[in-house]
């Protein structure tokens, strides 16, 4: 299996499962810490009408009745191919999200993979700027959402111009 996720850095563990940041629009992760700062794990089952996953792990859900989006990226920088597949994850989101439908995006921890597709959604949804749509997602999920500054330069830049200007880098 691919690595899809960085070491933490020295960040709390999100304290909730989940949290709406518009309507419609949920973001979290696979586990959380409780008041004692116990990891639980977060496991969605019948709660939302779409999942879109940017990690995932078994047993995590959603229930087999729910749609169930997979688009695993790693936390850090981005091939072209990965973000388009972030640029799709989000598009999903957005017409589920203007269907009616509740949709959960999420990662490992809820804060940066799936940070990066649910500020795509808001920007795509209510019209927000990178920086509104980024101070909206710190509100309403964590203040630890973003810490990878490479998917703020994604959105600041555009996803579609960050998408071109990952494939110009110099093969290694």
């Amino acid at each position: 299996m691919k690595k899809t996720r960085q070491r933490d850095r020295d960040m709390p563990g999100p304290d909730s499962p989940w949290n709406e940041i518009r309507p419609g629009l949920w973001m979290g992760g696979h586990h959380w810490t409780d008041h004692r700062g116990d990891l639980i794990p977060a496991v969605p089952d019948r709660e939302f009408d779409l999942v879109v996953s940017l990690f995932t792990l078994p047993g995590h859900g959603p229930h087999p009745s729910v749609e169930h989006v997979i688009a695993e990226v790693p936390d850090g920088p981005l091939t072209p191919e990965q973000i388009h597949s972030v640029q799709l994850a989000a598009d999903h989101a957005v017409r589920a999200v203007k269907a009616d439908r509740t949709v959960l995006v999420r990662c490992h921890s809820g804060y940066n993979r799936s940070g990066l597709v649910t500020a795509q959604a808001l920007m795509d949804l209510d019209r927000h700027s990178p920086a509104a749509a980024i101070d909206l997602v710190r509100t309403r999920r964590s203040p630890w959402a973003f810490t990878n500054e490479t998917f703020v330069q994604y959105l600041t830049a555009g996803l579609d111009t960050a998408r071109l200007l990952t494939g110009l880098q110099a093969p290694t």
